[in-house]
């Protein structure tokens, strides 16, 4: 049995187009850092927060609250892991709360609660407060930038083909 060289190229070639063709689909990070960024999630900063001092960090969560201060501005986040594009996974169970500490004034219109967020900033230490009545500890972000996720730009990239009983494809 003789393989002819064409058919071998298109064999060998062909998944590593499907993969190229599939990774295009994905949007980029946001965010790129000079430094890493630290992996450690906001319930294990918490935990020491000394430890992470000044480190960066890029997370996203669900906003919670906002609160305006005469200097600056704090967005009370649910943690989310992120996915390869930094955006926050909200089907994920959360991995704690922190807070995105803003320079000056934010409208609160543009950070409404339960819209997903991503920053990009350093812890700089923390704070004890409250959720509901449970004593909590906040890791503080000074957030250097900052961006709230659109419902289109959430669906960026998702496959569009599903499968149910039977075979079908699902055009949106």
């Amino acid at each position: 049995m003789r393989i002819r060289p064409a058919f071998l190229l298109i064999r060998l070639a062909a998944p590593a187009a499907l993969l190229m063709l599939l990774a295009a689909c994905a949007p980029a990070p946001i965010y790129k850092t000079a430094g890493a960024a630290v992996t450690a999630a906001p319930f294990q900063v918490a935990q020491s927060p000394e430890k992470f001092s000044n480190s960066q960090v890029i997370w996203g969560g669900r906003i919670v609250q906002v609160k305006v201060l005469a200097d600056h501005s704090e967005i009370e986040l649910l943690a989310y892991p992120l996915d390869t594009s930094q955006r926050p996974k909200a089907n994920d169970s959360g991995s704690g709360r922190f807070i995105a500490v803003m320079p000056g004034y934010v409208e609160p219109l543009d950070y409404p609660a339960g819209a997903l967020m991503t920053v990009d900033g350093k812890l700089n230490g923390s704070r004890a407060g409250k959720v509901g009545e449970a004593d909590y500890v906040f890791p503080l972000v000074s957030v250097a930038q900052s961006h709230v996720w659109t419902a289109e730009e959430m669906n960026k990239g998702r496959n569009n083909v599903h499968f149910g009983v039977g075979l079908g494809v699902g055009i949106r």
